[in-house]
């Protein structure tokens, strides 16, 4: 993202910030979720760069939920930052653990790798009774620095901490973009042997981003919990990674923004269809994705350089 992509997408996390007490409550909710989720789909747009698909980022999604629910639980620790930063750590040495692993694999290995994984330990909570079962356990109310707010005004922090942390995740991984290990994914994904022959390990580099999608991946469940209040096993269940990759080819990997926009753009879509059609509304999001595929085979982040070519061409 050049000086200008940042420049417009700090305005609009500004303007976000600022519009959230004009915002009705059902709206507030809406985009904290789905700014929550947009930090997992950011990680699944980092192994997607190269090359790399994941159906199990479900597994570090439900591993930070539940450490901001046990963590308060056992402890009774409440502040929302430090929190969410347990969840990220916990989920992050999680990927630490499984890099070793799936580092070494690629294409479907890699993705129903991941994917078993994430099944395991949504097998692992549905039997655990100490863990709630199937029907998992609320989550305590958060504290912010000391700051225990209700109602309204608990809905307004908990978006402006998502906002918050959105906006440092989403400069840290611009920041990893430009880097040598970010720069070098599309070589990965084209011919990694080629890679290797330049002296760089393919197989730390990917496990590099295996745990930043998994950092990622915590943070945003760590902040989903918060939000809804209450954890379950569900969050690690295959649909809830399928999710997470419809919402990655809805966006594309174009752009760090176009995580935040179409991880937007689902849950609005999402929300309208179950409130107009409920009977029809996963039908509504698969015609959403055929005609993503068809007509912007590269997400909704595309439609920016769409727009540029245009304007060079005309000029």
């Amino acid at each position: 993202m050049g000086g200008r992509g940042q420049l417009a997408g700090g305005l609009m996390f500004l303007f976000a910030a600022a519009a959230a007490p004009l915002l009705p409550d059902w709206v507030v909710s809406l985009v904290t979720i789905a700014f929550a989720n947009a930090l997992v789909v950011l990680g699944l747009v980092v192994l997607w760069r190269a090359g790399l698909v994941s159906f199990g980022q479900a597994l570090y999604y439900c591993i930070g939920a539940y450490a901001v629910s046990l963590t308060a639980r056992w402890t009774g620790f409440t502040d929302a930052f430090a929190l969410v930063l347990i969840g990220g750590v916990a989920a992050g040495l999680m990927a630490v653990l499984i890099g070793f692993l799936l580092a070494r694999y690629r294409e479907i290995f890699f993705a129903m790798l991941s994917l078993a994984l994430s099944m395991i330990l949504y097998g692992v909570l549905v039997k655990s009774e100490s863990l709630g079962s199937t029907d998992g356990f609320s989550v305590a109310t958060p504290t912010f620095l000391g700051y225990a707010p209700h109602r309204d005004a608990l809905g307004l922090a908990l978006y402006w901490l998502t906002l918050g942390v959105d906006a440092i995740g989403a400069v840290l991984v611009g920041v990893y973009f430009r880097s040598v290990a970010g720069a070098l994914a599309a070589p990965i994904r084209d011919n990694e042997i080629r890679v290797e022959f330049l002296g760089v390990s393919v197989t730390s580099i990917i496990h590099i981003k295996v745990v930043v999608a998994g950092i990622l991946g915590g943070l945003g469940g760590a902040l989903a919990a918060l939000a809804i209040g209450h954890v379950d096993p569900n969050m690690a269940y295959w649909t809830t990674s399928g999710g997470f990759v419809f919402v990655t080819i809805l966006a594309g990997a174009g752009s760090v923004a176009a995580a935040f926009v179409g991880s937007l753009v689902f849950e609005a879509v999402r929300s309208f269809a179950f409130d107009v059609m409920p009977q029809l509304w996963q039908m509504t999001l698969g015609s959403v994705l055929l005609l993503t595929i068809l007509f912007l085979p590269d997400g909704l982040g595309s439609l920016v350089a769409r727009l540029k070519r245009r304007r060079e061409a005309k000029s």
